[in-house]
């Protein structure tokens, strides 16, 4: 058989090899591939990089390329091997299955580590491994009641599904849709509260704002709060003592932590139900917002390790976060690192957290705070103040320690100005500060959606920004174009703001700081910091909007904001607290 060689190759082509696809099925059969890959590549792949803007044009040549070397191969490879006939088909078609099937494989593993790609919109990969456990899944609620939800008590039993049709399962079907809402609209926690003597609301914690939900009647608001406290093992007689336990709600292939808390008083029933705590105020330090001057300076702060440091937000706007991120920077594995806490909402490795239980008669807040300063430790950070912990915090040896205070004031020099009163000694106070460090939270503008514009001069000039240095801004947008289709953006689901980032200020303290806090000087500690050329809060949140990564609507609402002072030295209203339990703050961060 005569044979034709190819220049510039090392293999040789024969005709019977050039007739393999001379028989009119055998081309159908080699390209049959091709459909399913097509099909997926154009509905899932071309819309996933247009919604998420991962380089639509690029990604399609790369399909493209996949294809046209999934073809050439499927051809050559079985002419290389010199097989022909049937084995030469069974060849290339697998050439071309392998090579189709890289391609989408390599696609969702490149596009799933863009941050521009929320987690929940991420591509998916097959998990054989999960197939039998949820085909079981399914087969348990088909035959017990269609739910979407496994919940897992605290002692790892499951809520058992009641049978369809009856009361109890409707009640199920209301109480996961009181989660299912919460999540739907990336809300870190849902409130139900009570309003009035018949009706309860809801409301959703979105990026630090609240928003409002539905209207619910008592009777049916009630039956959902037994279920979810049932759920979380508490006592459903008691009705006014806060109760709070920790569940975890499957939803598919995601487990959510879940800390469900009830209380009641005066105003009437709560159930508020908090979603992945950790995740939520696990941020390294470097991940804040910080800018490279301020992260030097807290840097400076951490290593010094002596003195009372002062971190300070408004309430619900990352103080928690900010106090986990500080302590974390000390290495707990060579060094006594112990907090005291009212909630503890992280565990970090390697440190002692001491709890506070407002339940024990006779428990202090103060003494609980004076007992774990006796044990020498070398950190402490203290989760809340109030003047008797201050107090004990001045009195402790802080030539050997480092006692981070973290309390609820608006600013640098509020916070300094409250610690001063709640020692009520301006010389000490003055002479153990060491560093104060505050913060604020504003919404990130949807990098997904976000829409950029040319400034007008007379909004530069009220932001204080010079004209010719800020040609562009950006502001809030909600959608995207989708094959010339306006859409919903998918990433912020429309809202324009996706996620949280905090801005701050940072000052540590030497001796000209702390004398002027023992003087009382305050407007002279406000001209002193000034010179040390480090970001004010309202500078740090303007460069946010410089950068593009919030709007002017946002740096207005948040930094406009006046938050209530707290009065140093008042107690908490009568049933609110026990005597000696500073209020928690509740609230994360991104």
């Amino acid at each position: 058989m005569p044979t034709i060689v190819a220049s510039g190759t090392d293999f040789g082509l024969t005709l019977a090899a050039g007739l393999m696809l001379v028989s009119p099925w055998k081309p159908v059969l080699l390209m049959l591939p091709f459909i399913p890959w097509g099909m997926y590549v154009t509905r899932i792949f071309d819309k996933h990089s247009a919604m998420f803007h991962l380089g639509r044009g690029g990604w399609n040549a790369v399909h493209l390329c996949f294809g046209l070397a999934a073809l050439l191969l499927g051809l050559l490879v079985p002419v290389a091997a010199n097989l022909t006939g049937i084995v030469g088909l069974i060849v290339g078609f697998f050439t071309v299955v392998l090579v189709l099937g890289l391609n989408l494989v390599v696609y969702p593993i490149m596009a799933n580590k863009d941050e521009r790609v929320p987690e929940e919109h991420r591509v998916s990969l097959f998990d054989f491994s999960k197939l039998a456990e949820r085909r079981a899944q399914r087969a348990d609620a088909k035959r017990e009641g269609k739910v979407e939800l496994a919940i897992i008590k605290p002692d790892k039993s499951r809520v058992p599904v009641p049978q369809a049709e009856t009361p109890e399962f409707a009640l199920r079907v209301e109480a996961e849709r009181l989660f299912l809402e919460g999540r739907g609209k990336r809300a870190t926690s849902v409130d139900l509260v009570q309003v009035a003597k018949d009706a309860f609301s809801v409301s959703y914690m979105v990026d630090t704002v609240r928003q409002q939900g539905a209207q619910v009647p008592a009777a049916e608001a009630v039956r959902v709060m037994d279920f979810w406290k049932g759920a979380a093992n508490m006592d459903l007689a008691e009705r006014r003592k806060r109760q709070q336990a920790d569940i975890k709600v499957e939803a598919g292939a995601t487990a959510v932590p879940v800390r469900v808390t009830t209380s009641g008083g005066q105003q009437g029933l709560r159930l508020s139900m908090a979603f992945e705590l950790e995740k939520q105020v696990r941020i390294k330090a470097e991940k804040l917002g910080l800018t490279e001057s301020q992260l030097k300076e807290l840097r400076e702060i951490v290593d010094e390790q002596k003195g009372v440091v002062l971190l300070a937000a408004p309430a619900q706007r990352g103080r928690t976060t900010m106090f986990y991120s500080v302590i974390r920077m000390h290495d707990a594995y060579t060094n006594n690192v112990q907090t005291v806490e009212t909630e503890i909402q992280d565990s970090l490795e390697g440190a002692k957290h001491n709890l506070f239980d407002p339940s024990k008669e006779g428990q202090d807040f103060s003494k609980l705070v004076r007992s774990v300063l006796r044990r020498d430790p070398q950190v402490v950070g203290v989760a809340e103040m109030d003047p008797e912990t201050a107090q004990e915090a001045s009195r402790a040896d802080l030539d050997r320690a480092r006692v981070y205070l973290s309390l609820r004031a608006p600013s640098a020099l509020d916070a300094v100005a409250m610690w001063v009163r709640a020692v009520e000694d301006q010389a000490k106070a003055g002479k153990c500060l060491h560093g104060v460090m505050a913060g604020n939270v504003l919404r990130k503008l949807c990098d997904n959606c976000r829409q950029p514009y040319s400034p007008a001069p007379d909004m530069l000039k009220k932001l204080g920004l010079p004209a010719d240095k800020v040609p562009q801004l950006f502001r809030k947008g909600g959608k995207v174009l989708v094959k010339n289709r306006e859409e919903e953006c998918p990433a912020c689901r429309g809202g324009g703001y996706l996620g949280c980032e905090g801005f701050y200020e940072v000052y540590k303290f030497g001796p000209t700081e702390q004398n002027l806090v023992a003087e009382g000087n305050m407007q002279g500690l406000r001209a002193e910091l000034r010179k040390r050329a480090l970001p004010t809060l309202q500078q740090a949140a303007l460069k946010k909007v410089v950068d593009g990564i919030t709007s002017v609507e946002e740096f207005a609402r948040v930094t406009q904001e006046q938050p209530a002072k707290p009065a140093t030295g008042a107690k908490p209203p009568a049933g609110s607290k026990p005597a000696g339990a500073p209020a928690p703050d509740a609230a994360k961060s991104s």
